[in-house]
This record gives C-alpha cells, sequence and structure tokens, in this order.
C-alpha cells in the first residue's frame, strides 16, 4: 500500500509497506536453513542432542520445541504479511512511533554482536582448513596483530567483506543466497553424516558414548541436569526454543515479501518443524559417529572437519560451514539492524547503510572479541529482554487490536500511535517489569532459584505481555489517548 503524506521522520522507501511480494514457500523455508545451518546453530543442536540421551527423549523435547517455535514465528509472520511493514516499524504500533526505537536498538545491538561472532566462527572454519598446511600452520603461529593471528586477521577481514558483497544489492538478492546456501548446506551435512557412519560402520543415536564424557562436554550447552532426565528435556526444548529469541521479533522483515499467509504457513512448516528435527536428528548422529571414529566427542563441525583425511572433502566441508554462517549473518544479523538503524535515522540512513554501521561495528569489535570473553554474558543478558518486547508486541496486535493495524497511521507523528509525544508508558511499564524477571534477577541475584534463568525468555514473555494486558484494558481509553 502507499502511505499517502508520511512523516519524514518515520519514512523512507526501505521502511515503507513491502509493495513486491516475490517470496514463495521455498524462500520462506530456506530464511530457516540460512538461520539454523551454521557452526553455531550445529553446535546447540548437537549438544541438545546429546542431552536427551536416546532418540525417544530427542523426538518429543526437540519436536514439542519446535512446533512452539512454528506457533510464535506464525504469529510474528502473519503480522508481517497483513501489513507488509519491518518489526521496528510494527513495534510503533505498542511502543509509540518514537518509543519504537528503544525495541529496536536492543535488537539491533544483540545483531551487532552476533554478526561479529557469526563471521569468527565463519572465518575459523577457513583458517582450520588453510593451517593442514604446513608453511600456514607456521604464519599462523608466529604472526601475529590486532589479538589474533594474521591469518585469523585475514580470514576475518575476507568473509567479512564477502557479507557485503551479498547484501548491497538489497533483500532480493539476501533472496537468491539463501535459496542456494540452504540446499547446498544440506547436501554437505548429508555428506558429512554418510562419512563418518561409513567411516565408524555404526549408525546410532549417542547410546556409545559414556556418560560421564556426555556430561563433560554438555556442562556449557545451558542445561545444568544430567542428559535423559526430565528437567533436562524440558530445559532442552526452552532452551531450543530461546534460541530463536531474536527473529521472533523481526521475522515480520521477510514475512512482508511473502505471497501470502498460505505460502508463509506451508515455508514455516517445511522450515521449522520439520527441518529442525532432521537438522538436529542429523547434528547427533554425526556427532555420535565421529565419537566412534575419532574417540571424542567433537561438537564443532570444523572440528570434525580438520579431522579428514582427505583434503577435498574438508576443503567442501570448511567451504560449506563458512556459506553456511554467512547465510545466518545476513539473516539474522544483518537485515535487523539494517531496519532497526534505519528507523532511528530515516532521513539519514537507508537498509543499506543500517547493514553498513551493523558490520563497522562488527568489524570495530573484532579486535577485542568479546565474543570469547565474559562480554557474552551481557549480550545473554541484554537478549533476555527480548521475551517482554515479544510479549507486548503480540498482546497489542492479537490482543487488544485483533489483528487490525492501521498501517497508515504507523508513518505520521501525530496519528494513532503518537500516545504521549510518540512515547507508549503502557509499553515500557510492562517492558520494565517482564525484563526485571527475564533477565535482572537472575543474573545480578540469588532471589530466584537456580533453574529461573533457562525459562528467563517465558516469565518475559508472560509477565510483559500480561501487564500491557492489564494496563491497556484497565485504561479503558482509545489508543491515542492512553
Amino acid at each position: 500500500m502507499a502511505v499517502r503524506d508520511p512523516s519524514p521522520s518515520l519514512y523512507n522507501e526501505d521502511l515503507a509497506p513491502a509493495e513486491e511480494r516475490r517470496w514463495g514457500a521455498f524462500s520462506i523455508f530456506n530464511v530457516w536453513t540460512s538461520d539454523v545451518h551454521s557452526l553455531w546453530g550445529y553446535y546447540l543442536a548437537a549438544s541438545l542432542f546429546l542431552l536427551c540421551g536416546s532418540f525417544i527423549n530427542f523426538v518429543i523435547a526437540i519436536g514439542i520445541g519446535s512446533l512452539v517455535i512454528f506457533f510464535l514465528m506464525s504469529l510474528v509472520g502473519n503480522a508481517g504479511v497483513r501489513t507488509g511493514v519491518p518489526f521496528p516499524v510494527l513495534a510503533r504500533a505498542s511502543f509509540g512511533t518514537f518509543g519504537a526505537n528503544v525495541p529496536a536498538l536492543v535488537r539491533a545491538v544483540v545483531a551487532c554482536f552476533w554478526y561479529g561472532a557469526q563471521t569468527a566462527a565463519a572465518s575459523g572454519a577457513i583458517v582450520a582448513l588453510l593451517v593442514r598446511n604446513e608453511s600456514m600452520l607456521a604464519f599462523h603461529q608466529n604472526s601475529h596483530m590486532l589479538g589474533h593471528s594474521t591469518l585469523e586477521v585475514i580470514c576475518y577481514v575476507v568473509v567479512w567483506s564477502l557479507q557485503l558483497l551479498i547484501i548491497q544489492r538489497g533483500m532480493e538478492t539476501v533472496r537468491k543466497f539463501q535459496d542456494w546456501a540452504g540446499p547446498a548446506v544440506w547436501v554437505m551435512m548429508l555428506i558429512l553424516a554418510v562419512y563418518l557412519i561409513v567411516k565408524s560402520g555404526t549408525f546410532s543415536f549417542g547410546s556409545e558414548i559414556p556418560r560421564d564424557v556426555l556430561i563433560e562436554k554438555t556442562k556449557d550447552a545451558g542445561v545444568p541436569w544430567e542428559p535423559g532426565t526430565f528437567p533436562a528435556l524440558a530445559a532442552v526444548a526452552a532452551t531450543w526454543i530461546t534460541y530463536f529469541a531474536a527473529l521472533y521479533l523481526n521475522f515480520c522483515d521477510f514475512s512482508r515479501y511473502a505471497t501470502d499467509e498460505k505460502t508463509l504457513r506451508k515455508g514455516n512448516l517445511w522450515g521449522l518443524p520439520i527441518n529442525l528435527l532432521a537438522f538436529c536428528l542429523v547434528a547427533g548422529v554425526t556427532t555420535t559417529a565421529a565419537f566412534a571414529v575419532y574417540g571424542e566427542v567433537l561438537l564443532h563441525p570444523d572440528q570434525i572437519s580438520a579431522k579428514f583425511e582427505s583434503w577435498f572433502l574438508a576443503l567442501l566441508a570448511a567451504l560449506t560451514f563458512a556459506v553456511a554462517t554467512l547465510g545466518i549473518n545476513v539473516v539474522a544479523n544483518f537485515v535487523s539492524p539494517a531496519f532497526d538503524f534505519a528507523n532511528v535515522f530515516p532521513r539519514q540512513i537507508t537498509f543499506k547503510r543500517g547493514g553498513y554501521i551493523a558490520a563497522l561495528i562488527a568489524l570495530i569489535l573484532y579486535p577485542f572479541a568479546p565474543w570469547e570473553t565474559g562480554a557474552a554474558h551481557f549480550v545473554n543478558f541484554i537478549g533476555s529482554t527480548m521475551g517482554p518486547i515479544f510479549g507486548v508486541m503480540m498482546v497489542d496486535y492479537y490482543l487488544i487490536r485483533r489483528a487490525q493495524l492501521n498501517v497508515e497511521a504507523l508513518y505520521h507523528e501525530d496519528g494513532e500511535f503518537r500516545f504521549k509525544s510518540g512515547w507508549h508508558s503502557n509499553a515500557f511499564i510492562a517492558f520494565a517489569f517482564g525484563a526485571l524477571f527475564s533477565s535482572i534477577l537472575p543474573t545480578f541475584t540469588n532471589v530466584l532459584p537456580a533453574w529461573w534463568g533457562t525459562y528467563g525468555w517465558f516469565f518475559g514473555v508472560a509477565i510483559g505481555g500480561a501487564i500491557y494486558y492489564v494496563l491497556r484494558i484497565g485504561a479503558r481509553k482509545p489508543a491515542f489517548a492512553s
């Protein structure tokens, strides 16, 4: 739809409702293959697989978690199809025309951090391949700059630059890239699994790995209970659901380009419960077979490929996993801050410029490598605040507005969503209380039980959403006067 006389401080062509909708079910499916099939995604999937303890437990825990993910993504995805707007614009309906900049910047901060982390992971896969050569290994060990080996710096900059080439032509290029990268990753995953199964001569689901080894190798997966126990299975499902916390907010950045809700539902069905279950299964079987072959639990695929005797197979694996990690970076950590930064300064920052800002921040962070230090706890703390943001937005859209939204008013300073000078106090009160219980108390105090942090995102959604609903209903005033 065309927006009549939009306010310049709220509008540019990138933030406008999507007019060209060319994304079919296959493109939506590949949003998820690009998002999940990365080095970090594989590590989490393999860890959670081992924590399940048996194949039946795996199907129950990961299966239920994947169905919940499908439901939640459908909520925000349908909003994107119906309105055609990106996440920071949709947030204006609940947080206010200018207040929406707060949740947008929270999402952007987390995305910038992970943009650097994923770029480092992708370049690490290339480094692992190159050091198989003795001269490269010597160069890697003896030459250093910016707190890393010179080889690591070179690979990081190369991978960082490749991502800019992908994104500079806009969202249609993103679609074409992921339509190619998603299936390529699946092919490589299957090759890796079959190769190790044949080499090991066994096909199993973790039963050959000693229990004490399982406990040691999964202790950092964020699940404090022993593999196979009921608390562990519940935590596996919760951790799997929480892993997608960022995309629950900004999936509408992609779904707005879908042709219709039926197409979105089909792409989500294949890309989420079916694809996620299959991906975790392949990751788990591969990890188990690698243990039989190498006598180690290797949760990172680049660790496995580094042990291949075949240089060609190692090259194929390294390049594929690097491409997979580029895919999640483009989908989850480039597109979002591009829209988020553009939303803050729409007259000065376009989609491309917003993406360049995110990439530049990731480049500046690299010498400090905060993803390798305790700073990751800070990002997890900020990330957990996404729960109440999601709760507020979904309650506002589905329970308060009954999925009926005046899209044009989202682009007018003095319209329905002005609230109080562009800020909606009810949303921020709900957000503050939700964040208190989802991140602040679990992170900085011992007031809550130790297991609370595992479910922090859920508490954030429930508490933030419930408080917002009570405040909106209790006020019993029109939205523009509340």
